[in-house]
């Protein structure tokens, strides 16, 4: 606020204050000019009435004269020096140097018949004006110089108050200003105070208020950036508890179960060993379930916790990668008796986490199957072009309704929540798929209908784009087309291989 005020003071004060200073040396210049001219016309006229008197010749009565002298001096409040043609004073108002030589340079330029500039001596206020004496003869020859001296005191004076003046008007703008500055600061940063509040508000934990400040348009723009920041912040927050509440009942449901099984073999007194080999096996799988939430749970934390510059980035063989995912994934196929097809449009080369993607790539494959109808398939397609590789698994399984489309990759999600636990899924393998697609800076789509099968579709830079790399160029490796190497396509429908 001081800021603010300090600078409307400063810029209603200095033009002000170059206006007094200007003023009054205006004041004093003019005053200045008027008085050389009044002096001129009085000394010219006066050195007219020397020269027709004969008064450098002593021929006549010299006593009008004398008192002219006196007269216009004491007018002008100055001094008066008639210097003769041997540079000899002849009379001095003052009466302090007749009979001395006068030699200075206004009076030998007078004598030589050139115009003398006026001498403004500002120190000591006073200005001096030569004038030539002519002969009243026809030659007209200058017989002497008369020197006036005339004091600029009273219009040194006439400044100085003039610029007083003008420093106590600008006291008084001082002090109109300062209240005029204040108010006006003070209505102009009441709506910053109002938001001010709001976000001390904020910053205490209550991001249930509403920002609505709408005065300027800087304060609308901070309202609407502020509240967009709120949102994301509430969702964040009501993920997180969503997330540990999802995590404490997953955790708790086989935990649960388990002490139900046990708590049954501790009540039966005479059981047949085969009961209780099946009570075991049951604790076994649930004990598996609760191991594999663990497992799933890790990964997704070393996904959230995972930069881009940390993931080890080689270039491999995506062709490869798939053969070898779903040369895994087939026995679990041929249970279901799925059928896998894999169709290569070409080969690919790409700088990528083969660790993670192969992660990735088997949680869309393996849920594929797993959700699949009896007797169906899945077809992986891998393709190309000169930036990205694309990976579609498409299968003809159960399918994922339209609301449920918008919810699938979030953590502990399930379409199917019975059907999910059956087939031994945690509702954490897309989540974890999807952040490895993202730390690959790739894209991944789903496109379903109930009953008739799904399709994700993942789209990934050839090249590893490192974080605060700016384009292809900067990239560890070869050039831009190094990871792209078209050598012909090939189709395996039956899942043979190459």
């Amino acid at each position: 606020m001081f800021p603010l005020i300090l600078l409307l003071v400063l810029f209603g004060l200095l033009p002000m204050l170059i206006q007094g200073r200007v003023l009054s040396r205006l004041v004093e210049q003019n005053q200045t000019n008027s008085r050389s001219v009044d002096v001129q016309t009085q000394c010219l006229i006066l050195s007219s009435k020397i020269s027709r008197a004969g008064y450098m010749t002593g021929v006549a009565d010299n006593t009008s004269i004398d008192n002219e002298i006196e007269t216009t001096a004491d007018l002008f409040h100055g001094r008066i020096v008639i210097v003769d043609q041997d540079h000899r004073i002849v009379r001095d108002s003052f009466g302090l140097a007749e009979g001395k030589i006068a030699v200075s340079e206004e009076v030998i330029r007078c004598f030589r018949g050139e115009n003398s500039n006026i001498i403004n001596n500002k120190e000591k206020s006073y200005i001096v004006q030569t004038f030539p004496i002519y002969a009243n003869t026809p030659e007209r020859d200058i017989q002497g110089v008369l020197v006036m001296s005339s004091s600029t005191g009273s219009i040194r004076l006439q400044a100085q108050a003039v610029q007083e003046e003008a420093s106590f008007l600008t006291m008084i703008t001082v002090v109109v200003l300062l209240a005029v500055s204040v108010g006006i600061v003070s209505v102009l940063i009441r709506p910053f105070h109002r938001l001010q509040g709001m976000l001390t508000d904020v910053s205490e934990g209550n991001l249930e208020v509403d920002i609505d400040e709408h005065t300027y348009q800087e304060t609308k723009e901070i309202s609407e950036a502020v509240n967009r920041t709120l949102a994301k912040l509430k969702a964040v927050d009501q993920s997180r508890q969503e997330f540990v509440s999802n995590v404490s009942h997953e955790l708790k449901t086989p935990i649960t179960s388990i002490r139900v099984l046990a708590d049954s073999l501790m009540g039966m007194e005479s059981a047949p060993v085969e009961l209780y080999r099946e009570f075991l096996s049951d604790i076994s799988d649930e004990i598996d379930r609760e191991s594999k939430i663990i497992d799933d749970l890790l990964s997704l934390v070393k996904m959230d916790k995972a930069a881009m510059d940390q993931m080890n980035a080689a270039q491999i063989s995506v062709n490869s990668l798939m053969e070898t995912i779903l040369k895994r994934l087939r026995p679990i196929a041929k249970k279901r008796n799925v059928e896998l097809i894999f169709e290569s449009i070409r080969e690919v080369i790409a700088d990528v986490d083969e660790v993670k993607l192969s992660l990735a790539f088997n949680n869309l494959v393996e849920n594929a199957i797993k959700y699949n109808v009896e007797n169906g398939w899945v077809k992986v397609t891998l393709d190309a072009d000169h930036k990205f590789f694309f990976v579609k698994v498409a299968d003809s399984g159960i399918g994922i309704g339209e609301e449920a489309q918008e919810h699938i990759f979030e953590r502990f999600y399930r379409v199917d929540k019975a059907r999910s636990r059956g087939t031994g899924g945690t509702g954490l393998g897309l989540s974890i798929t999807k952040s490895v697609i993202l730390m690959h800076r790739g894209t991944i789509k789903v496109e379903s209908k109930e009953g008739e099968g799904t399709t994700f579709t993942v789209r990934i830079p050839l090249l590893h784009m490192p974080e605060g790399a700016g384009s292809p160029g900067a990239v560890k490796g070869s050039p831009a087309l190094k990871g792209f190497l078209i050598r012909g396509g090939y189709t395996d429908r039956k899942g043979g291989g190459k």
